[in-house]
């Protein structure tokens, strides 16, 4: 049993989503959300936790809140890396990360101060994988981006215990893609 699944994946830039009206980020949501369900139902996750990152980490937050409705003991966790995180965030994705922030059942900082150097990301990295039992990362080993640092933890914990890492990858996406429109086109 895998009760703490921490997740995490690129930024919107990374995987080339510039707002929220991106015709392809339904679907992603969708993806994530399924992913979500599905190791809830496999591993008995009883906690999410993200840092609140705008992207994969907030879409998967705000999937997890929902799920809530019928898993009603899921539990939302929001470490942020450092206090005002939303500050440097344009006005939907603060306002996003602002009502995950808010659902969460639980949320604080890791380092207890604004941001004033890289280290601090580092930390959270660190900090997450130290307090996850599993971790569900939307990478591509083919499409370099911040996963990579998130991952370098993860790998370490993995090498040395029962650590899974279970990848989300844009070709699993595209194929639940299929299936939703092959699914829809049915009915």
């Amino acid at each position: 049993m895998y009760e703490v699944l921490a997740i995490t994946g690129y930024k919107p830039h990374e995987i080339g989503i510039f707002n929220e009206k991106h015709e392809q980020l339904p679907y992603l949501k969708k993806a994530i959300s399924k992913k979500i369900q599905q190791l809830k139902e496999e591993f008995d996750i009883k906690w999410i936790i993200t840092s609140g990152q705008p992207g994969v980490e907030l879409w998967a937050a705000e999937a997890a809140i929902n799920l809530k409705e019928h898993y009603p003991d899921l539990k939302v966790a929001t470490l942020a890396p450092f206090h005002e995180q939303e500050e440097r965030f344009s006005e939907p994705v603060k306002k996003l990360y602002l009502n995950v922030w808010n659902s969460s059942d639980y949320r604080d900082f890791i380092t207890k101060r604004p941001y004033d150097n890289p280290a601090q990301l580092r930390m959270k990295n660190q900090f997450i994988v130290g307090k996850s039992h599993a971790a569900l990362v939307l990478f591509d080993e083919e499409t370099d981006g911040t996963p990579k640092f998130f991952l370098s933890y993860a790998l370490k914990k993995h090498e040395n215990q029962d650590y899974p890492i279970i990848y989300l990858t844009p070709d699993d996406i595209e194929e639940m893609i299929r299936e939703d429109i092959s699914d829809q086109s049915w009915n």
